[in-house]
């Protein structure tokens, strides 16, 4: 699988700010990951989701995110296909079966936890980072949110709260790294799912699993494991009873690390694109902030008054 033109510039233009501001701490993403087998992962069985969006329910409790404006019970949130969003880490869409007219598959979308991630490499302060259990994390606490991540993203996971112009958060799953896998736990979705169509555990071992149902089963999978080798290969892993373009999945992002496909064209990226696109977001939430301001005020007779 080769990765398109395209995609190569638009992830080379991001990671280029990487070398261009200096030695940042997110030069530190690991080139090889062989030197840890024991990482974690998950392994999505397409064939077994019935989209009933149990772990949309226990990802958001969880995570203490916002109800959804669509209850989860509710089957109309499958009539669009949906993408990230800052009010969930992870989502089910439903696509129309190729072979069976009038049959539904579903695909539950989250971050695929790369072993070499894009994002944390085009992090401009290391916000983002892998750790050595397989989880990709984000640490609010220096995210300057300069949006590299959503940029660079290769399967398009991060999102931002663009609804919040004081302490926007850029959002994606952590595979429930802080509450549950680093303390020997398993994801929640993963827990709540009733179908078990999810299986957690080390990734090396998920591989195999996945290839034992292929090959006793050539009937009902596609031979293909997704994320066993795109993008460098992820911790998030999908096999499918249907070739994976027909569940929306990005077929086109080749099979090496984005890092590694743009160290040699880090220093061709002039300093601009990389300072001005920060410093202008900065202007503009500061300048959105200003006009709320001024409209709170408008609205306030008193308020209006003083202001004469």
């Amino acid at each position: 699988m080769r990765i398109s033109r395209r995609k190569f510039f638009k992830i080379s233009a991001v990671t280029g700010a990487v070398s261009i501001i200096g030695k940042s701490k997110s030069t530190s993403v690991a080139r090889n990951f062989s030197g840890r087998p024991d990482r974690l992962g998950v392994l999505t069985d397409s064939t077994r989701c019935v989209g009933c969006r149990t772990c949309e329910a226990a990802c958001n409790e969880i995570n203490k995110l916002p109800k959804p404006k669509i209850p989860f019970e509710d089957q109309s949130v499958f009539e669009k296909e949906r993408r990230a969003d800052s009010t969930y880490y992870t989502y089910v869409n439903r696509y129309p079966h190729p072979d069976k007219k009038g049959k539904w598959i579903y695909r539950k979308v989250q971050c695929n936890h790369c072993d070499e991630p894009a994002c944390a490499s085009a992090c401009l302060v290391a916000a983002l980072k892998k750790k050595p259990e397989g989880p990709v994390v984000w640490n609010e606490k220096i995210c300057i949110g300069c949006r590299y991540c959503m940029t660079a993203c290769p399967f398009y996971v991060p999102a931002f709260e663009y609804s919040n112009p004081y302490s926007p958060d850029i959002v994606k799953c952590t595979m429930c790294y802080d509450t549950r896998v680093s303390k020997g736990g398993i994801p929640a979705c993963v827990e709540a799912c009733p179908m078990e169509a999810m299986t957690f555990g080390k990734r090396s071992e998920l591989i195999k699993v996945a290839r034992k149902r292929i090959m006793e089963h050539t009937d009902k999978y596609v031979d293909h494991i997704y994320g066993e080798n795109e993008a460098g290969g992820t911790c998030w892993l999908y096999i499918s009873g249907v070739p994976f373009e027909e569940l929306g999945f990005p077929t086109d992002v080749g099979t090496k690390p984005y890092p590694e496909l743009t160290k040699g064209f880090l220093t061709m990226v002039p300093a601009v694109l990389v300072i001005w696109p920060a410093l202008l977001g900065g202007f503009y939430m500061f300048t959105k902030h200003r006009e709320q301001l001024i409209e709170e005020e408008e609205k306030t007779p008193e308020k209006k008054e003083d202001r004469k």
